[in-house]
Formats: C-alpha cells, sequence, structure tokens
C-alpha cells in the first residue's frame, strides 16, 4: 500500500474518513439476517454510540416495516445522519425522504446501474436514458434533502467515459456523495485506487462532492480494496458489522478500522470510531442475526487474540508486540480474565459479567447467577462464551409469558421418540407428550399442542458456545407466519432443553407481534 498523494474529493487536503455504516440496509440482504423493528433501533443507537458518521437504516419501499425501522432511527439517532436507499424512480425517492425527514442530518442514497451488462439485461435501457434517469433522480432527491448520495451500481465494471459522464452529471443535478461501488466483487486494488483517480481527474466538477467506496467480498478483497480506494482519494468507507451483506459480504467496518489505526503509517486517515466498542458491536449483530462469527475471524473472532502454540504463549509472555499487533483492549477485548467455576462466589461473577461489559439489575443478577451455578455443576471449565451465551439468553427470556418449566426426552435407535414437555403459561402449569420423527421433533409437536398456532419453521440451527463434549449447546430459531419473521436462541448443556428454550422464546415474539394480550390466545392452554 503506498502512500496517498491526491486530495480528497472535497478538494481540501484533510484525511478525515466518513465512516458509512450499512448493516441495517445491505447486511441485513444476506439470507437469513432479517432483524426485528426492535433489534434495529438497537443497533442503530450502539452505531450511533460507536461514532459512525452516517447509518443506513434500510430500503423504505421495500414494506411498511421497513420504512417505519428507518423513520424511527431517523427520530432516535443522536448524532449521525441517517440515510435510506432508493432507486431511480420517483416513488422510491419520496418514500425515502419521507422516511429520514426527522434525521439530525437526513440523506438520500439514491442509485442506478451504469455497466453495459446492467444497462443491457437488467434496467433494458439505452446509455443516453440512463443519464436522463441519473439526472431526474438526484435533482429529485435533492428537491427533498441536502444532502444526497448516488451511486453508479456494478460500477467497476462500468466503462470508465461512461462513469465519468454519469458522475458529473449527478454532481451537477445535487449530489454531494458520489459512491463507485464494486458491487458484485469483482475489482481488484490496483484497479479501484486507478478508478477513484482517473474520475476524480477527468469529471471537471469532481471537487464538489465527496467519493465514497462500497466493496463487497466476493474474491476476498473487499477490505484490500476499501483502503486502495482511500488511496485513490475516496473519503467515505461503506462497511457493515461482522462484513456481512449479500453472498460473500461487505467491507467488515472493525476490519477497515483498525487497519487504518495500526498502519497510521502508511495509511494517514482519521476517522471518529470508538474502537472499545467493536467486539460488543459484533457481539450485537451476530445474536440479532443468528450468524455466528467465525472463531478466526480478523478482530472480532473468538481466536483473534487466543495463543495455543507454546512458542508464540513464550514470546507472548516476554513482550505481548512479539505476536500480537494490537491490543486486546483496543478493540473491547478483555486482557486478563478471571478463571470461573463452581466455587466462584456472586461477586466474582457480578466482576466477570462487568469486565465483559454487563450491568445487570439485582434480580436479573441472582437469576443468571443461579444458572451459572448450575452449569459450572455440570461443566468443567467455563469459558467467558458460555457466560456470555448464557446471559444473552437470560436476558432474551426475560419477561416471556410462555417458558419452559421441565422437559424429558426419550431418544434411541428403536423409537418413537418422545418428549415430555411442561410449559409455565403466566402461572398455569401445562404438561403434554408427544411422538415424533426424532427428539427435536417431538419436542416442537409437544409445544405445538401446547401452544397452538400456525407459524412455519423456517430454521432449527445448532452450535457449540465452546469446544468439548460438555459444551453449551446454542440453538436458533425462525418462525414465520402471516408474513411475519421472528428470530429467537435459546442456550443450554442440553441441546433438547436449548432446542425447546428457543422456540418458545420465537413463540413470545410472535404473540408480541400479534398484539396478543393473553398467551392463551395462541395456545388454548392445552393440558394432557
Amino acid at each position: 500500500m503506498t502512500n496517498p498523494s491526491n486530495p480528497p474529493a472535497t478538494g481540501s487536503n484533510s484525511n478525515r474518513v466518513i465512516i458509512f455504516d450499512t448493516t441495517l440496509r445491505d447486511g441485513e440482504q444476506s439470507p437469513g439476517a432479517t432483524m426485528t423493528f426492535e433489534e434495529k433501533l438497537e443497533v442503530a443507537d450502539l452505531l450511533d454510540a460507536m461514532g459512525v458518521d452516517v447509518i443506513e437504516a434500510g430500503f423504505p419501499i421495500a414494506s411498511d416495516g421497513d420504512f417505519e425501522a428507518v423513520s424511527a432511527i431517523a427520530k432516535r439517532v443522536k448524532r449521525a445522519s441517517v440515510a435510506g436507499l432508493a432507486r431511480a424512480a420517483i416513488k422510491d425517492i419520496d418514500r425515502c425522504g419521507e422516511a429520514v425527514r426527522h434525521a439530525v442530518r437526513p440523506r438520500i442514497h439514491t442509485f442506478i446501474s451504469t455497466s453495459p451488462l446492467h444497462m443491457k439485461y437488467k434496467l433494458q435501457k439505452d446509455p443516453e436514458e440512463v443519464l436522463a434517469m441519473i439526472t431526474a433522480q438526484c435533482s429529485r432527491a435533492r428537491n427533498l434533502v441536502e444532502d444526497v448520495e448516488w451511486s453508479a451500481e456494478d460500477g467497476t465494471r462500468t466503462e470508465i467515459d461512461f462513469l465519468c459522464r454519469a458522475v458529473e452529471l449527478a454532481i451537477k443535478a445535487g449530489a454531494t456523495t458520489i459512491n463507485i461501488p464494486d458491487t458484485v466483487g469483482y475489482t481488484v486494488p490496483e484497479e479501484y485506487e486507478r478508478i477513484f483517480r482517473t474520475v476524480r481527474e477527468r469529471v471537471p466538477n469532481s471537487d464538489k462532492a465527496i467519493f465514497s467506496v462500497h466493496c463487497h467480498n466476493d474474491l476476498g478483497l473487499a477490505v484490500a480494496n476499501t483502503l486502495a480506494g482511500l488511496n485513490g482519494g475516496a473519503r467515505q468507507i461503506e462497511c457493515t458489522i461482522n462484513g456481512i451483506g449479500e453472498r460473500a459480504g461487505n467491507a467488515a467496518l472493525e476490519e477497515v478500522i483498525m487497519a487504518l489505526r495500526t498502519r497510521a503509517d502508511v495509511m494517514p486517515y482519521v476517522n471518529n470510531i470508538e474502537t472499545g466498542m467493536l467486539t460488543r458491536a459484533s457481539r450485537l449483530v451476530s445474536a440479532v442475526t443468528s450468524f455466528p462469527v467465525q472463531y478466526n475471524k480478523a478482530i472480532v473472532g473468538r481466536n483473534a487474540f487466543a495463543h495455543e502454540s507454546g512458542i508464540h504463549q513464550d514470546g507472548m509472555l516476554k513482550n505481548a508486540q512479539t505476536y500480537e499487533i494490537m491490543t486486546p483492549e483496543s478493540v473491547g477485548v478483555s486482557k486478563t480474565s478471571l478463571v470461573m467455576g463452581k466455587h466462584s462466589g456472586r461477586n466474582a461473577f457480578r466482576s466477570k459479567l462487568k469486565e465483559l461489559g454487563y450491568e445487570l439489575g439485582e434480580n436479573a443478577l441472582q437469576d443468571a447467577f443461579n444458572r451459572f451455578k448450575d452449569l459450572a455443576d455440570r461443566k468443567k471449565i467455563i469459558y467467558d462464551e458460555d457466560i456470555e451465551a448464557l446471559v444473552d439468553d437470560e436476558i432474551g427470556h426475560a419477561g416471556e409469558r410462555i417458558k419452559v418449566e421441565a422437559l424429558t426426552v426419550i431418544a434411541g435407535t428403536m423409537g418413537p421418540q418422545m418428549a415430555t414437555l411442561t410449559l409455565d403459561i403466566e402461572g398455569n402449569h401445562v404438561t403434554k407428550q408427544a411422538v415424533g420423527n426424532g427428539p427435536v421433533d417431538a419436542i416442537f409437536n409437544a409445544i405445538h399442542a401446547l401452544v397452538p398456532h400456525t407459524a412455519t419453521l423456517e430454521l432449527y440451527q445448532v452450535h457449540a458456545v465452546t469446544q468439548g463434549t460438555d459444551a453449551q449447546a446454542e440453538v436458533s430459531v425462525r418462525l414465520s407466519e402471516a408474513g411475519k419473521s421472528v428470530t429467537a436462541k435459546g442456550a443450554d448443556p442440553d441441546t433438547m432443553v436449548a432446542s425447546a428454550r428457543a422456540y418458545i422464546a420465537a413463540l413470545n415474539k410472535l404473540m408480541v407481534k400479534r398484539q396478543k394480550t393473553k398467551p392463551e390466545a395462541m395456545s388454548g392452554g392445552a393440558t394432557a
């Protein structure tokens, strides 16, 4: 990576970089990553607190739910600009303008395809028609808000002469930010840097706009291409937490930010991100999307600051810099940790929770502590991840109207598999026995008998929280009903118990969505 020589697109010599987070829009377009309204608000709050400059909150025209979420975030966020996405259509742009109008700094982000392939097959329009649409869409957006971003979809496969014409027209029509996205993850760093340099040099009014990078990871080059775009003069980075996004995902915010911080000697760009919140943001997005973070994921993966090799351990004991190019604390990971086990007391547990970023009330703390002690009696080693899963599960299930009270499962090769389940429905204990094609199917059949519903199971996913045969199981369940979809999680050393807790948690969420005041409205209160 060479030192940047071109000034930013604004014409100043500032190396200030705008961080544009699209976790709630492009990230949510990952298959299976849909978030609830409440989860979107929670993520937006954290992004704002972390110092993100622009939060792309959604695609308002896509659905009423998306419009409501973008509108609520626009009203809620205190510091960041709030953007909505809009196609090159009057209805899209007007709907987007309505959704973001209450933001401290509202932005309309509008786009159209510019590559020959997209224009011919996707748009079925000739280049001159597309240029006319660019002028119309940017003018329309600028009449609604002062901050307009225009994107050349599939920009890296666009002919450079046509790209320059399109950018010039977009700026002339009112665009204040120009995004040249690598929509399909096709480009390489040297080429991407050259695109930005060429466009900025050849477009006469390029100094009137800030240029932006938006890179997908289809070839594993999203972060490298993003940094190359900065060297080409871009001063806005579009990225997502954990790198989630369509197909192979987007450039990961945490990786870009820590690359800039760690290698400021060759990339002297500054931003407002509070890096100590990166791990917390990663865990939140992983939880609400039910997308686990790979263990060896850079910056926020479980093994990012773990050392097992004896040679590495020896070097770390002598000087941590021998094998760590950044400190764990710099990304929100505690360098030292208490070893938790069955002999640990309540104060030690409270201290560990604080170290992990949790502040619980007395009742919630006691409930979590009781579950921790039960887990410690059943498991030899308690890892930080065990405690996080336990507390997240406890928080996620707090206040539920329906709870798992008891579960017995009979399984084996002979069959049929059988489950006897007792639920607590607002203080009333009801029990049902059911059979199924496997123990999980039997459990879900028992739940259906006790809580009749029409929801469809769209996702059932199990993963171990830690290593070992005694690891806690974390189960994710997604249910859909009448066009509404919810995802919930359950954690327990017994996979069957975790499965029941996850399914019941999802039903509780559906009840909230249906605005029912009594569980019986869904369950019928069946008994056995």
